[in-house]
């Protein structure tokens, strides 16, 4: 009867030390014998010493820092550009057969096609369009992925280091710019401006009295003023008049 109680023990103890706890996020993938056998979900599982094997597969949202690539633009500028890369196992069994360290293939992978993608587009459309060029880089990192069980969920573009000397010609770009805007403005201002005056002068001149009503308005806009600068405008009426004057006693 020893025996037995022994016997009943050690397949107790087997049993026991089989026992595995599989967690909500994660799936396991189990091997008998070196063969797979199968997926196990969350939950209380067994997993029998020296036959089978198991390798715990982490089913949540993973962010992977890729790191600074130095990049040529298509216009032949010299980028550095980073970015993070969203991710998560689709499929656990793939995730450990098709590919050894998937975490590793991601980033190795999310680096080459970031340096092609940046490769090409033009620096302009990399600044501007930062959006487009991350959904190129997602779309072609998830088709390339899909073989290993991976679904990549998104990709973001953090920073694009431009060179000094880059940085000074862009922003002298930038102030010429703001100069030529500021000249168009003025010149369209001052276009209906002059638009103005001539309707002005037309209105006033249809009217026997109204420039001389404008004048006496002027002179008594500047005697509100503290300048000792007194300056008397003579209505063309007057100028006029005085012309009339001189021709008829000719």
């Amino acid at each position: 009867m020893v025996w037995w109680t022994w016997l009943i023990v050690i397949v107790v103890l087997y049993i026991f030390a089989g026992l595995k706890i599989v967690k909500e996020y994660e799936r396991g993938v189990r091997f008998t014998l070196g063969r797979f056998s199968g997926v196990m979900n969350p939950g209380l599982r067994v997993v029998l010493p020296i036959i089978q094997s198991w390798q715990r597969v982490d089913m949540r949202v993973k962010a992977v820092d890729v790191p600074d690539q130095d990049c040529m633009t298509k216009d032949n500028i010299s980028v550095n550009v980073n970015a993070v890369i969203y991710y998560k196992v689709a499929d656990s069994e793939k995730a450990i057969i098709k590919v050894e360290h998937f975490n590793y293939a991601i980033s190795q992978l999310a680096q080459t096609t970031m340096r092609n993608i940046v490769g090409e587009v033009e620096l302009d459309e990399l600044l501007g369009q930062r959006d487009k060029i991350s959904g190129k880089i997602q779309q072609i990192v998830d088709t390339a992925s899909d073989p290993w069980g991976i679904k990549v969920e998104s990709v973001e573009l953090k920073d694009v280091v431009l060179p000094a000397d880059m940085k000074r010609v862009m922003g002298k770009q930038a102030e010429a710019e703001r100069e030529k805007r500021a000249v168009i403005i003025k010149a369209e201002g001052e276009v209906i401006a002059a638009t103005n005056m001539s309707k002005a002068a037309a209105m006033l001149s249809r009217y026997d009295g109204a420039l001389h009503l404008r004048t006496l308005q002027t002179i008594n806009d500047l005697s509100s003023d503290q300048s000792n600068t007194v300056i008397f405008a003579v209505p063309l009426e007057v100028l006029r008049a005085l012309e009339g004057l001189s021709k008829k006693k000719v």
